[in-house]
Parts: C-alpha cells; structure tokens; sequence
C-alpha cells in the first residue's frame, strides 16, 4: 500500500497569519513587543506600514523605505527565517472602502505567496489571519472593517508614550534621541537622521507650523483649489514656501472677503501660473466657462493639513484638447508653474492631500 502523505493524513493545523497595520513614524519598543507577542501566536506576522505614499512632512518624516528599514534592523532574524514581512501600505484619505480594499488585496496576495510554501487549494480558507495591535487603540476600528479576520489584543507593557511623543523630542533645537524606548538600530539610524538635510528642511517645516495658530487662529478656514486638466496632463505648481517647500501643490489659496468659491479658485490660478493663450493671459470669465460644476467637490479631512483645519473646495477645469498646451508660468507664492502628464506623478511629489483630491477629480 503506498505510503500516506501528510497532508492526507491527520488534518493539519491551519498556517497563521497576523496583521499589524501601523505608521511606525518612528517605529518603537511599544510597536516591537506587538510583533514579538504576535509572533507567539501566530506563524508569521505580516507588517503593513501605512502612509507610505505620503510626502514628507513633521507628521510623517520617514519614508517607507527608512521605516522598512527600522523594521529590519529590529527583527533581522525572524526576516530571514519568513516570520517578519514587511510591505508598505497607501493612504486613501477620502475613501475608506479603497484602504480597505488595499490591505485586503496586500494580505490575500502574501497569504497565498508566503503560506504553506505557496501551496493553497481553498485560497485564504486554507489560512487563519488575525488582525494585531495593542489593547483599546485603533485597532478596534480595524476590526468592524475586517469581520472575517480574527483578533489578537495584547496590553502594552510600556506606558503610554507614542510615536508622536518621540517626534516631539526629536525636532527641536535640542533633539533628543530617546533611547530608551528605541532599538538600537533605530536610534542609531535616528541619529544619523539628524545631521541630514532632510532633519533641517523638516524642523523648519515643524517651527513654522507651530507658530501658524499662534498668527493666524486655529481655523477653520477655507481655500479654494483649481484642478486643471488638458490633455492628459494637469497643471501644477511647485511651492516657493514653506510649509511644503518643493512639492507640487494644486494652484489654489485661501478665499478673501466677500469673494465667491470659484472666484477665489480662478484668481489664485491666474495668479499662481498667468495661464495664457496665443492672445495672451486667460480671462477670468474663459476660464469659468471649463469649470465643469457638477464636478465640484469639498475636502474637509480634519486633519488634511499640519496648519489647522482648512477645508478646500475643488473645482474642475477641463480644457480643449490640443497638441500646443496653454502656456504657463509661476507667479506669486509658486517657485514654478508646468504642465505634467497625469501618468508620471507620484503621491508622494505632492503637497499635503492633493494626491487624494486629484485622484478623486480626475477619475485616476
């Protein structure tokens, strides 16, 4: 009689798989002992890190890279040996249904990769996944949106310091390196961090921020944002000032007095990139007549920008189609005005939520 495999054997055990869904901004000791208790549950713990597709800035400093890279250095062994895998994790700031659908679909394809050794006949019904994080966070929320997962709640055993604890120390005139709730490969990777341009452009960005409600109020205020789209290409600028220096920013600003919604919009576009024809610079009145109405729409995320609460309105400017593309220039607060294919931009080229508002407009 042939010898029986294992597997039509005695039933085996189900490969486990936990979730653990965080910003790591920076990644700590907290965040480490939920992987390590994880792993005591589970075969492998999948680590989703989030706002990976989020510019820099004094909320989210490091990229997904640097953080991957804290990741590694603070569980080099359990990488190697495939029960530590890291993957990065967008943002979709208006639409919980796409976030959703994102961890969905990064879980469902390692599972089906990592599990069993890429051997599945009952796609994830071959698998238990759980859902990882600490006790009475966030991760709660999590769950409503992810039923089917199970739940592994483990009670922090270091306090109640955070990420943003650690970010409050570390950009200042005296940074300070708290290593006591750090790994040691990530305060080392902190400290050589700090002597980058990158640590001086973000303590700028954070000084500035800080003083932003002390002159102007906390909000909220309204801004109004011009999408510009012509064929296959969107009209940005690139900011001249902080906070968001460098990167590309929809043409838009705030409303003045006694002014309306698409006229502030049209204005700060005019302004901004001295949109022009063959005639010379664009009418305010031809430019209102590409705005598509109906396709107006409001971004309030509270928390949408460092500065406070600003809530912008999008308008939508269609222009004709045409080899020769309006010419453009920067003007006012815009180091530069141009035209860029819709298919070459990046999330993380773009100044505070305008990836999410372009990605909403123009139907990307």
């Amino acid at each position: 009689m042939a010898k029986l495999s294992a597997r039509s054997g005695a039933k085996q055990a189900k490969a486990s798989f936990g979730v653990f869904i965080g910003r790591f901004q920076p990644l700590h000791i907290g965040h480490e002992y939920v992987v390590r208790q994880s792993l005591e549950q589970v075969n492998r713990v999948i680590v989703l890190v989030g706002s990976a597709n989020i510019a820099r800035d004094p909320r989210n400093p490091f990229t997904f890279e640097e953080r991957e890279h804290m990741i590694r250095s603070a569980f080099a062994y359990e990488i190697a040996q495939g029960r530590v895998i890291v993957e990065p994790l967008d943002d979709h700031l208006y639409s919980d249904t796409a976030w959703v659908a994102e961890v969905q679909r990064r879980v469902h394809d390692i599972v089906l990769e990592e599990g069993n050794n890429g051997f599945a006949t009952s796609g994830l019904a071959d698998f238990e996944i759980s859902l990882a994080g600490f006790g009475k966070d966030n991760s709660s929320f999590y769950l409503k949106l992810f039923p089917s997962w199970g739940n592994i709640q483990i009670e922090s055993q270091f306090g109640t310091f955070s990420s943003s604890d650690i970010r409050e120390r570390y950009f200042a005139r005296l940074s300070d390196v708290p290593a006591q709730v750090l790994s040691p490969g990530v305060a080392e990777q902190l400290k050589e961090f700090q002597l980058s341009g990158e640590f001086k452009a973000l303590l700028a960005e954070r000084e500035y921020l800080d003083a932003y409600p002390q002159e102007w109020g906390p909000g909220p205020f309204v801004t109004a944002d011009a999408v510009v789209i012509q064929a296959g290409h969107i009209l940005l600028v690139e900011r001249g000032r902080l906070p968001g220096k460098g990167l590309l920013a929809l043409p838009g600003g705030f409303v003045d007095q006694g002014e309306r919604l698409r006229d502030a919009a049209i204005r700060e576009l005019r302004e901004e990139t001295e949109i022009s024809d063959a005639k010379g610079q664009i009418p305010p009145a031809m430019l209102a007549s590409f705005v598509e109405d109906s396709r107006t729409q409001v971004f309030d995320a509270p928390k949408r920008s460092l500065r406070g609460r600003i809530i912008t309105h999008a308008f939508l400017l269609r222009l004709p189609d045409r080899r020769k593309l309006f010419k453009v220039k920067g003007g006012d607060d815009a180091a530069h005005a141009r035209w860029y294919k819709l298919g070459e931009l990046a999330p993380e080229m773009l100044f505070e939520d305008h990836w999410s508002i372009i990605e909403q407009m123009a139907d990307l």
